[in-house]
């Protein structure tokens, strides 16, 4: 993994993270995120995976009915969010779309993905910091606006 700092505002930084072949991108994506000490940020990605696991989440279970994804596959789209978990390390939420090579497409969270050739992400920090906590009730950890993290 390759990262840059392309902004670095007294508010927000912004950087480009790349992925080398073979990294898990969650993993990874979640081990930068920890180390540069981001505490809240939007990103967006595109790239390839050689293979992934993507989830729908089942209300009825509270659980994620995993997708798996055995084939190369373009990351077509990747949007999500960071903000600082129960456990005080940094809490990914990302979707995908990602598209076959029969021009199909599979979306839903990202679980893991294997990079393969890479995975180009931006990280936009957000100027305060956001806190996610689990909701027993949902059986997920959601953005809880009440209780603003501190950056």
């Amino acid at each position: 993994m390759q990262s840059k700092a392309v902004s670095n505002r007294a508010s927000s930084r912004t950087f480009i993270v790349v992925l080398d072949s073979g990294e898990e991108a969650f993993t990874t994506l979640a081990q930068f995120a920890n180390t540069a000490g981001i505490s809240a940020a939007s990103l967006t990605a595109i790239g390839a995976f050689e293979n992934a696991v993507i989830g729908w989440f089942d209300f009825a279970t509270k659980s994620y009915k995993k997708i798996r994804v055995d084939e190369q596959c373009e990351v077509l789209s990747a949007i999500g969010d960071i903000a600082t978990g129960d456990d005080g390390k940094a809490s990914l939420h990302v979707h995908v779309v990602l598209g076959l090579s029969d021009g199909t497409t599979r979306g839903g969270h990202l679980l893991e993905g294997k990079v393969r050739p890479t995975l180009e992400v931006v990280l936009e920090e957000a100027p305060a910091g956001l806190r996610r906590r689990k909701r027993p009730e949902l059986g997920i950890a959601l953005i809880d606006l009440a209780d603003e993290a501190k950056t």
